[in-house]
């Protein structure tokens, strides 16, 4: 299949981008450069991959790429750290429903007039940022509280922007909601605020990155965020990738939504532990909580059995494995003065 991917030099694209071609798949990239700046990638010279430098907002371009294009995965969108949030707040909804309003447009679009078979779209956790049933099943965004943070509240709205052009239009979709993506690849953002934890500049307000960062820069005790006690479900950028793939791939998931995670709870605490441990062998780990952000769910944890069901997916790389990954990669992004 040909696939066109908006946000395609992000960080979850770019391991989405990967395993596409893997698998053989014809893929067109777009990208502004507006989060990190211009970037490479090692597949930039597969042949069966073009890269377009454009605004994912217009429409006409994505009609262009989408006149021969069997699916889009609409994957562009801003996003940040919890601070990101915040910092925002205006701008992240604004943007991002200019985003989706174009996606959707061009998608209808090429459904009625090309050959598109149906939109993918990108949606997030955050949708099940207020719910009360853990673990949280799909549908479950449409019971509990709508999410506090306007960020989670325009992941919402794609999804119903999903719903309606179906309704509408008979514009077939399928819904992936990633959890926790960890990995390598994600740097500082262009536009980041300055947020100081104890005495360490963070690289992006994520919890993985930004917890190795300062274990290597040598903060003892290690500032956490509230008590540590909040709880995610750290997942491998690879296993998120291959996971919308094979959603992609799937008739089962013809207007379907899929929780996107691993099936393993782990703290703050627990995970900043391992980071110590990794990093700092045999030296006693110690900690400090700072005042939390007002957006800092404490529970975020999927139902995961939907996805295992229908698309045969389930998550396969531990947190032992990511951090032997994501921690001397970040010490070398660190030596090159990238974070």
């Amino acid at each position: 299949m040909k696939i066109l991917v908006t946000g395609s030099a992000g960080f979850i694209m770019g391991y989405l981008v990967e395993d596409l071609l893997r698998a053989s798949h014809q893929v067109v990239g777009i990208d502004n450069y507006s989060k990190y700046g211009e970037l490479s990638r090692s597949y930039d010279v597969d042949p069966r991959y073009r890269f377009v430098r454009g605004d994912a907002k217009d429409v006409d371009l994505l009609k262009t790429l989408l006149a021969d294009c069997d699916i889009m995965v609409a994957g562009a969108a801003k996003i940040g750290g919890i601070s990101y949030f915040h910092q925002y707040a205006y701008d992240l909804i604004a943007e991002n429903e200019r985003i989706t309003a174009a996606a959707f447009d061009a998608a209808i679009w090429a459904h009625g007039e090309a050959r598109l078979q149906k939109i993918v779209v990108v949606s997030s956790s955050m949708v099940f940022e207020c719910a009360t049933v853990f673990p949280t099943p799909e549908g479950a965004q449409a019971a509990c509280p709508p999410p506090r943070s306007t960020y989670g509240f325009q992941k919402l709205a794609c999804e119903y922007f999903a719903r309606g052009a179906w309704e509408q239009y008979k514009l077939p979709f399928t819904i992936v909601r990633p959890f926790n993506c960890v990995g390598i690849g994600e740097g500082r953002a262009l536009n980041a605020p300055t947020v100081l934890s104890g005495n360490v500049k963070l690289a992006m307000s994520h919890v993985l990155p930004d917890l190795v960062l300062k274990v290597l820069q040598g903060q003892d005790p290690l500032h956490i965020l509230g008590a540590g006690n909040q709880v995610r479900h750290y997942t491998y950028g690879g296993d998120v990738a291959r996971g919308i793939r094979m959603a992609l791939e799937s008739e089962r998931a013809r207007n379907e939504d899929f929780n996107i995670s691993t099936a393993k709870s782990t703290s703050v605490l627990e995970l900043a532990e391992m980071v110590w441990k990794k990093i700092n062998r045999g030296k006693p780990f110690r900690y400090v909580s700072d005042p939390p952000f007002p957006h800092d769910v404490q529970m975020r944890v999927p139902e995961v059995a939907k996805a295992r069901q229908i698309l045969k997916f389930e998550a396969q790389t531990g947190l032992e494995a990511v951090l032997d990954e994501v921690i001397p990669w970040i010490a070398e992004q660190m030596k090159l003065g990238r974070m």
